[in-house]
C-alpha cells in the first residue's frame, strides 16, 4: 500500500485514450492538431490569452519559466525549502545560463511579501550584488500548504512594484485549485502571475506538464530555450493530448478532489500528529522510528522525512479500502 509520492500514480483512462488517438501521422513536433490546440485551451480556462507549451517534467516547466523571467545576471527569490532550490539538481541555474536563487523564509515553505522584502532588501543596490529580478511560489507548496487567491495577490503586487516577473510551480495546481474553492483565473493571472508550470503527472497524467504563459509574448524565446534544452519532442502530440483529456469534463479537478479527500481522512485520523495543517494531499506526520516500523510492517510505504518526521502522500486513485487501513492503523498507534 503506497503512499510515497502521487508521482508513482497510474495514468487516468482518459489519458491513456487520448494517447491511443493521438496515435496516428500527424505534424511533428509542435505543429500537430493537438499542439495547435492547447493555447485555445488553456486561453478558455483562464479566462485570457496564453500560450501553452508542453513539455515532458516539472523540472523543464520550471526552468523555462525563470529563464523567460529572470536574465543570467539576475536572481530569483523563492522559498529555502522550495523544490527548484533543493529538488531539482541546479535545473533553474542551468536554463538560465547561471541566475542565481535568493531564499526567504516562511512557515510551511510559504513566503510573505515580508519575508520577500526581508530578502530582497538585504541586498545592496550594487553592481557586485545580484539584483532580484523574479520571484517564484508553488501552490500547493512542498509541505502541502495553499496560497489564498488574495496571498498570491498580495506577492503579485510586491512583484509589479518591484518590476519582478511572478511565476508559479504549479505541479499540485489542482489540489491548491480544489482546496481555496477559486477559480484558475483567480489563482493566478488575476493576482499578478507572470507564468504558470501546470502540473499533471501527479495527477493522473503520463509525461504532459504545460508551461501557461499569461504574457504570451515570453513564450517566443522559450520555444527556442525548449528546443535548446532537448524538450522539443518530435511527437508532442502524445503530450498535447494528455493534457487537453484531462481539461476535458474537468477530470483534472476530479482527480484533485479524490486525492484530497483521501489525505483529509487521514488527517483526521492522525489530527494530533499533524506538523502542517492538510490542505492539499500530502501529510507530514511525527512518528517514531518504532511506530515508523509498525506501520510498515502492516504493509504501509511512505517516506521518511525529518528526525521524528514521516511523509504520506495520496494519489488521485488511491484505493479507498487502503486510506481506511493506514487511518485505523494511525489510530491505533
Amino acid at each position: 500500500m503506497r503512499f510515497f509520492s502521487d508521482n508513482t500514480a497510474t495514468v487516468h483512462p482518459a489519458v491513456m485514450r487520448a494517447i491511443a488517438e493521438a496515435d496516428h501521422v500527424d505534424s511533428g513536433y509542435d505543429g500537430d492538431s493537438w499542439s495547435r490546440r492547447l493555447d485555445a485551451a488553456f486561453s478558455a480556462l483562464f479566462g485570457t490569452d496564453c500560450a501553452a507549451l508542453w513539455v515532458a517534467t516539472g523540472t523543464a516547466a520550471n526552468s523555462l519559466a525563470l529563464a523567460a523571467l529572470c536574465p543570467p545576471h539576475g536572481g530569483t527569490i523563492c522559498h529555502r525549502d522550495a523544490h527548484v532550490q533543493n529538488d531539482e539538481c541546479g535545473a533553474p541555474e542551468f536554463f538560465t545560463h547561471g541566475a542565481k536563487l535568493l531564499l526567504a523564509e516562511g512557515a510551511g515553505a510559504k513566503v510573505t511579501p515580508e519575508s520577500v522584502r526581508a530578502t530582497a532588501d538585504a541586498i545592496a543596490d550594487d553592481v557586485h550584488r545580484v539584483q532580484p529580478h523574479a520571484l517564484t511560489i508553488t501552490n500547493a507548496t512542498e509541505y502541502g500548504l495553499v496560497y489564498s487567491p488574495a496571498e498570491v495577490a498580495a506577492l503579485g503586487a510586491l512583484a509589479r512594484a518591484r518590476g519582478w516577473g511572478f511565476h508559479m510551480d504549479g505541479a499540485r495546481f489542482a489540489n491548491a485549485i480544489v482546496h481555496a474553492g477559486c477559480t484558475p483565473a483567480e489563482m493566478t493571472v488575476a493576482a499578478g502571475v507572470d507564468a504558470l508550470s501546470f502540473g499533471f503527472v501527479k495527477n493522473g497524467g503520463m509525461s504532459a506538464e504545460v508551461l501557461v504563459f499569461f504574457r504570451p509574448d515570453l513564450a517566443d524565446a522559450t520555444r527556442y530555450r525548449r528546443k535548446r534544452a532537448g524538450h522539443l519532442l518530435s511527437k508532442g502530440r502524445y503530450l498535447a493530448a494528455q493534457a487537453l483529456a484531462m481539461l476535458e469534463n474537468d477530470i483534472w479537478l476530479d482527480n484533485a478532489r479524490a486525492a484530497n479527500a483521501a489525505a483529509t481522512r487521514l488527517a483526521e485520523a492522525a489530527a494530533g500528529r499533524l506538523i502542517h495543517p492538510v490542505e492539499a494531499n500530502e501529510l507530514f506526520l511525527r512518528a517514531t522510528a518504532a511506530e515508523a516500523a509498525a506501520l510498515r510492517a502492516q504493509g504501509f510505504g511512505f517516506y521518511d522525512w525529518a528526525d521524528g518526521e514521516i511523509r504520506l502522500v495520496t494519489s488521485w486513485n488511491q484505493p479507498a479500502a487502503e486510506v481506511e487501513a493506514l487511518a485505523s492503523a494511525l489510530t491505533s498507534l
